[in-house]
């Protein structure tokens, strides 16, 4: 599937070599395996086949484009691939709570997922699979939610600092409220109650059949980095089950809490562009 030229971010005046290589990277992104001709990106992008064809000569001598020698596609390259693995891994959060996803997949027997915050958004970093076939809002590993959507994002901004939780409230509500069942009376309960139990209840009742739970990981000041989320079917997290499930999920992360780096410049605050984010 090749993207509309909105996705690419490619107009505008000034537009130099390092943009072109991106928006070229961003289309490859969303034609997966699949992969583009030349003609297909240039079309897209909005660049002539000349400048386009360089372009990714470029990225292929980077090791960030390959292409195919049959169709002559060009795609992602596996070394692209490592490249967003490592930056998808800041100050090793994942592999510092890959085992407490393992442990809690292994005793619960359901999806478990880690969470953490970018901007606006909730970026699932890792997950453990279990056997029940689920659906997610994040899905599979670098799926984005805005924050407030899902019991994940909800844990993680219900223990932000105050000014923080207020910023983003105010610039999420117009992205909750597309799924019709959001106003911000219904978010800022959901918030309070989430700090009053210490973790995100069962179900939302946004996605039929499938529940979830999820407790917040926070640094050595109470400020949540991440979240620790299970994603079962609703019938698995009974209000008999849901007591041990919470207990096993808040003794991880307690413990992962005080191993996180408070020098990582990634779990700092996001500077990011409300253009990039913008809900219109």
């Amino acid at each position: 599937m090749i993207p509309s030229k909105d996705i690419l971010n490619t107009d505008g005046p000034g537009v130099g070599g390092l943009q072109r290589a991106f928006a070229i990277i961003r289309l490859l992104a969303v034609a997966q395996a699949e992969g583009a001709r030349v003609t297909q990106i240039a079309k897209t992008v909005g660049l002539t086949q000349a400048t386009v064809h360089r372009t990714l000569q470029t990225l292929i001598a980077q090791d960030v484009v390959e292409q195919d020698e049959r169709s002559k596609h060009y795609r992602l390259s596996i070394g692209f691939f490592v490249l967003a693995a490592r930056a998808g891994n800041p100050a090793n959060l994942r592999d510092l709570c890959r085992p407490a996803l393992l442990r809690l997949c292994a005793s619960l027997g359901d999806t478990i997922f880690l969470l953490a915050r970018s901007g606006f958004d909730a970026v699932c970093l890792d997950r453990s699979e279990g056997p029940f076939p689920i659906r997610s809002f994040t899905g599979d590993i670098g799926g984005r939610v805005a924050l407030g959507i899902g019991q994940g994002s909800l844990a993680i901004l219900a223990f932000l600092p105050e000014a923080e939780r207020e910023e983003i409230i105010s610039f999420n509500l117009p992205r909750v409220r597309e799924l019709g069942v959001f106003d911000e009376v219904y978010l800022r309960t959901e918030i309070e109650r989430v700090r009053a139990r210490g973790y995100a209840a069962p179900n939302t009742g946004l996605l039929e059949g499938m529940a979830g739970v999820a407790v917040p990981v926070c640094d050595r000041q109470g400020r949540a980095v991440a979240a620790l989320s299970v994603g079962t079917i609703s019938a698995r997290l009974s209000p008999d089950r849901l007591p041990t499930v919470v207990e096993l999920l808040k003794r991880e992360a307690q413990a992962i809490g005080p191993k996180i780096n408070p020098f990582d410049p990634t779990l700092r605050r996001p500077v990011l562009s409300l253009t990039a984010l913008s809900p219109n």
